[in-house]
């Protein structure tokens, strides 16, 4: 899924009860170290309580009845050592990482699947155990009380129930409680035995029993039988490690306490063991010689009674010891096969259902499984199932130790413990595969094809060839396939919480799922069936075995490994293997019992299996069909899951845009009450002083006339440049600002530049640095009119807010990118007032800054305007030293430059046909300032002073280009543009003139009727620009003469004040484009100021050349 998946209530809920359920005792995971709240003394205490279980004496007692005292003494030092030997390594690691035996064995070989099969195998030893347990005991309750035997077994079995279910505290508690009691009543048989003297020893060590050699000597044979039957509680580790899990670590405890309570809890059961083994069979040797039954003999229940009797003296009194030694023996151990077999029974279905209904509920089913056996008289068959079991568990055990004693220490394998379902592969084939080989050569022994001595050490030839295979498979894979992707987090991270139970654990029991795109506990990992193992590759166990297949069989083969045929072919070899190991076993058992009738059996067992596999065929068949079915369900299920999740997604996104445009429009129209509050406040200021002067010059108040000229004249100028200020802004926020792309010499437009400011920067006394590099590129590409427009506002700011000190123009060019510092030492710019420097009509909070003159929009344009062009404007400022702004622009260089036509100082025509010009204004004056402009130029100008009169003209004349005012009585511009559109369709080409800057449209983009909009006031040589675009004209005229500098007398002369409002006039004319007011104002300048005639001479030069922006540059620097 393109996002996380979402965690149904339900499956939450559930979750949360599994966690409280296992939190306890931390079955399917990690003990966490908050868990391991009991001391090192109490955790061995409970360890060696399991110990006391009294098959130990009845299995000593049976294999020196059969095989006498040298054989079996010699087993049970043998055992005691081997187990010993394999359990230390087992039980060091389940302390020291905090597993019990199922996930320990994951880690250690097995894989997360593969782990299964153990937990089966250590499952089936607990009730197995736990049946043979509760018959001694309730052999014991019978001898008591008298009770039935089935009620006995009843008792036995279900009396266990509520000291297990809660666990380890409650097993810890009862394992005290009756420990002494224990120990005292299992010790005293052995001291009597010692204090009877050398003559009860020297007896039990010439007991020969059924099968011993008369000299008492031992036979290998049955040695090797007595050890198999011995080995049969290898798995018994298993269950010390479940309570060792719990041991404090050594860091918290003292390394001396953990080693001692680790030995004694761990692999130290096989001492004690081993003396309860020797104690039973010299227990069975004083029975036979008591003239007792084999039977009884071998029953621990009849050994003690026995001993007890001959200890006090008295048959009642040994009876109730007896009663009571063997049901506190037989609780202890039995509490112990409950709670392991819980466990192991949840380990086992967790994997395979991906549900867990609680540890409760498989203790429950492991007791009653054990109640069935007693039902059926696994007592009397012990002996033969002990070695059949033995022949299993030793490979399982045999792998596992080889892995942690040899594998690990040698680097075969990773080091630590991976258990978690997320980091492994299902199957890792150095456990799986020692264990399977370890079976096979095991069975074949056990069923005599290997020879009579390799069937007496069948189960200790598989754990030879477990604990040899184990490395060298590992050696042979490389340990690839112990982990299957790494851990997401290090070790000693802090807690994190499961994204499903919400609890909050180690970092070790944590593992981070790509499905929730979160932390998941390892139990709701386990219990995940949506996921299907993506956050690994290759890793499932259908994935390996059809890897594997693809490698071993031809490729003509191996692709129908993945097809329903396929499937039916490895299921049906499944059954059939199954079919043939089950009636194979049948049929071998009756043939050595029965040989006379084995031939008939041989074809009856025959026809059984034509006829279960015809069978077997048919389910093998169901069993794919639904599979494939279960997947393509699964398929269209998820298929739809996704298309409902990007549903979600969209509406999810839908509902954050809606939201996100919501405050964006409330902040919209709350920053437009406020922008409409500052404009306010910015035009008013102007008006009042142009209404104020007005008035008071109406009323004849004795102000004068020229000072009065000058205030209004600023505060119009203002109010110009206020308007044109607002309409950039405009234009740059609906995206119909226009770029040009022009060359452009760089070192004269900086150069340029710095002059036009340096004469300012000296007139306030300050310092104008301007620092250039001697080599600039000769050409560069760029829009002129905004770069320039850029320079100047940022330049004229650090002149206008710097009193004393410099203003520093720095320009510098590498790999295409100039770069443009403007320095000055001026007032600087509060931290405050820095976030919001690039906001309309922001003057800041200094009061020096809001007391100098302007609209507080250069700022606003300058960052807009570096940034249509591509690139940043950033700026740093200490208050009270100084501002830099800092200007970066791609400006390319042109290396083989095409320039523009040169420019022409004085227009005085066009190249090519005359051309029609329609002007349509119901505004007399403007259409005579356009005529004069144009006719000048050639152009045949036609006007009208409405829509429809226009509309009329362009009828009968066609005109090439028309001028056109939107607001006009009737018919607006835009209507009589859409008319001249469909009249005259794409020849004529239409430029809107007009003050409505609400009404801007750019043009020219196919939509729209109109080709190019102008703004009034108009500029004329934009006006004149816009007209040579259109009509793709190239104007005439003379070249600009080389500027030389006037003489200072001229540049400033000493004119009286009679001069200036002519001058005001000269200027407001010059603007608006007046060429004939120009001139005639020039003319009453010379007669009315005769000093005035050199700067009416050079303003009429400019005249002829058409140049208004030099007049008027002119008579501002005169003023």
């Amino acid at each position: 899924m393109d996002r996380a998946a979402y965690v149904l209530r339900e499956k939450r809920l559930y979750n949360k009860w599994v966690a409280s359920q296992t939190l306890e005792d931390y079955a399917l995971r990690y003990t966490a170290d908050s868990a391991r709240r009991w001391s090192a003394g109490q955790v061995a205490n409970t360890a060696i309580g399991a110990t006391a279980f009294l098959a130990c004496e009845a299995i000593g007692a049976s294999i020196t009845l059969t095989y006498g005292f040298a054989n079996s003494v010699a087993a049970i030092a043998a055992a005691v050592a081997l187990m010993f030997v394999i359990g230390l390594p087992i039980a060091y690691h389940a302390a020291k990482h905090g597993l019990d035996i199922d996930l320990l064995t994951r880690g250690a070989g097995f894989g997360y699947l593969g782990s299964t099969l153990t937990s089966l195998i250590y499952a089936s030893f607990t009730f197995l155990l736990f049946s043979v347990e509760a018959t001694i005991m309730a052999v014991a309750l019978t001898a008591m009380t008298g009770m039935p035997m089935s009620i006995a077994y009843l008792v036995s079995a279900l009396v266990v129930i509520p000291i297990a279910l809660y666990g380890m505290s409650a097993i810890t508690r009862f394992q005290t409680a009756t420990q002494g009691i224990w120990i005292v009543l299992q010790v005293a048989p052995i001291l009597y035995i010692l204090w009877s003297g050398p003559s009860a020893l020297a007896q039990w060590s010439r007991f020969t029993g059924q099968l011993g050699a008369p000299d008492g000597s031992v036979s290998l044979l049955y040695f090797g039988f007595a050890l198999s039957t011995l080995l049969s509680l290898l798995p018994q580790i298993g269950e010390q490690a479940d309570y060792l899990r719990f041991l404090p670590s050594a860091k918290k405890i003292g390394k001396g306490k953990w080693w001692a309570a680790m030995l004694a809890g761990g692999p130290g059961w096989t001492l004690i063991g081993g003396m309860k083994l020797l104690l039973g069979s010299w227990l069975a040797h004083y029975l036979i010689g008591g003239a007792a039954s084999a039977s009884d003999a071998a029953n621990p229940t009849a050994m003690f009674q026995a001993i007890y009797t001959a200890m006090s003296g008295h048959a009642g009194l040994s009876l109730v010891l007896t009663g009571l030694f063997v049901i506190i023996c037989q609780l202890k151990i039995n509490v112990t096969n409950a709670y392991a077999g819980s466990i192991a029974w949840s380990n086992f279905f967790a994997r395979l259902t991906h549900s867990h209904p609680g540890r409760v509920v498989w203790l429950i089913f492991n007791v009653l499984l054990a109640l069935l056996l007693m039902e059926v008289g696994i007592f009397d068959a012990i002996e033969a199932i002990l070695i059949l079991y033995a022949t299993v568990a030793a490979g399982w055990i045999g792998a596992l130790a080889a892995d942690l004693m040899i594998s690990k220490p040698l680097g075969l394998s990773p080091a630590g413990i991976e258990f978690k379902r997320a980091h492994l592969y299902d199957i890792n084939p150095v456990g799986i595969g020692a264990m399977l080989l370890s079976i096979l050569v095991s069975g074949s022994a056990h069923l005599g094809l290997l020879g009579q001595l390799a069937q007496a050490f069948a189960p200790v030839i598989g754990m030879a060839v477990a604990f040899t295979a184990a490395p060298v498979i590992a050696l042979i894979t490389h340990g690839r396939y112990y982990i299957a992707r790494r851990s997401h987090w290090a070790e000693g991270a802090e807690t994190k919480s499961c994204i499903i139970c919400e609890n909050a654990f180690q970092p070790v029991d944590m593992a981070h799922c790509p499905m929730y795109a979160a932390p998941i506990c390892s139990l709701c990992c386990t219990l995940e069936a949506r996921c299907h193992d993506r956050c690994k590759s290759d890793s499932r166990a259908t994935q390996q075995a059809a890897r594997w297949l693809e490698r071993l069989l031809p490729q003509r083969i191996a692709r129908y490994v993945h097809t329903p045929v396929g499937h039916f072919i490895a299921v049906m070899a499944a059954i059939t293997i199954a079919n043939a190991a089950l009636l194979g076993g049948i049929n071998w058992q009756i043939g050595r019992r029965m040989p006379d009738i084995a031939a008939e059996m041989s074809s009856l067992m025959l026809g059984l299996f034509l006829l279960f596999s015809l069978i077997g065929g048919v389910i093998a068949w169901m069993i794919v069909l639904a599979h494939q079915s279960r997947r393509t369900a699964m398929q269209e299920s998820e298929h739809h899951v996704q298309k409902l999740m990007e549903e979600v997604i969209a509406h999810d996104v839908t509902g954050a845009e809606l939201q996100k445009a919501k405050e964006a429009a409330e902040s919209a129209n709350a920053a437009k009450s406020r922008y409409l509050v500052s404009v306010s406040h910015e035009i008013r200021s102007p008006l009042n002083s142009i209404y104020g002067y007005a008035q008071l010059m109406e009323r004849g108040h004795d102000i004068a006339p020229v000072e009065a000229a000058k205030i209004i004249r600023r505060s119009a100028e203002h109010l110009t440049n206020l308007v044109e200020g607002l309409l950039d802004i405009s234009q740059v926020e609906s995206g119909v600002l226009r770029i040009s792309s022009e060359t452009v010499r760089l070192a004269p437009f900086v150069d340029q530049i710095a002059n036009m400011f340096r004469p300012q920067a000296q007139s306030k006394g300050i310092e104008f640095l301007f620092e250039r590099p001697e080599k600039l590129p000769d050409f560069v590409r760029t829009d002129q009119k905004r770069l320039r427009q850029i320079l100047i506002n940022l330049l004229s700011n650090a002149i206008k807010f710097t009193r004393t000190g410099s203003v520093t123009f720095r320009v510098a060019y590498r790999s295409q990118m100039a770069t443009f510092d403007i320095i000055d030492t001026g007032l600087g710019i509060a931290p405050d007032d820095l976030k919001r420097v690039f906001d309309p009509f922001e003057r800041g909070s200094n009061p020096d800054a809001q007391r100098q003159k302007g609209i507080g929009l250069g700022l606003s344009i300058t960052q807009a305007l570096v940034q249509i062009l591509g690139g940043d404007l950033s700026v740093v400022s200490e208050t009270g030293k100084g501002t830099q702004f800092t200007v970066r622009l791609m400006l390319g260089h042109v290396a083989n430059p095409i320039e523009d036509a040169p420019p022409v100082d004085r227009i005085s025509g066009y190249v090519g046909e005359r051309r029609k010009v329609l002007l349509i204004d119901d505004d007399p004056s403007q259409v005579a300032v356009l005529r004069s402009l144009l006719e000048p130029l050639d152009f045949t100008v036609m006007e009208a002073l409405s829509g429809r009169a226009g509309l009329d003209i362009a009828a009968r004349d066609a005109p090439d280009i028309v001028l056109l005012d939107i607001s006009m009585p009737g018919e607006s511009g835009w209507d009589i543009s859409r008319a001249l559109r469909e009249t005259l369709g794409g020849k004529v080409r239409i430029i809107m003139v007009s003050a409505n800057a609400h009404e801007y449209h750019r043009g020219g983009d196919g939509r729209a009727a109109h080709d190019m909009f102008l703004m009034k006031p108009v500029d004329l040589d934009a006006l004149l620009d816009a007209i040579a675009d259109q009509l793709h004209i190239r104007w005439t005229g003379d070249a600009p003469p080389p500027e030389t500098p006037a003489p200072d007398d001229f540049l400033l002369p000493d004119l009286p004040e009679d001069a200036l409002p002519i001058l005001a006039d000269i200027e407001q004319k010059a603007i608006i484009g007046h060429v004939r007011g120009i001139e005639s104002s020039i003319r009453a300048l010379e007669q009315a100021v005769p000093q005035a005639q050199p700067l009416a001479a050079r303003m009429l030069a400019h005249l002829d050349r058409f140049d208004l922006k030099g007049l008027i540059k002119i008579i501002r620097a005169v003023k």
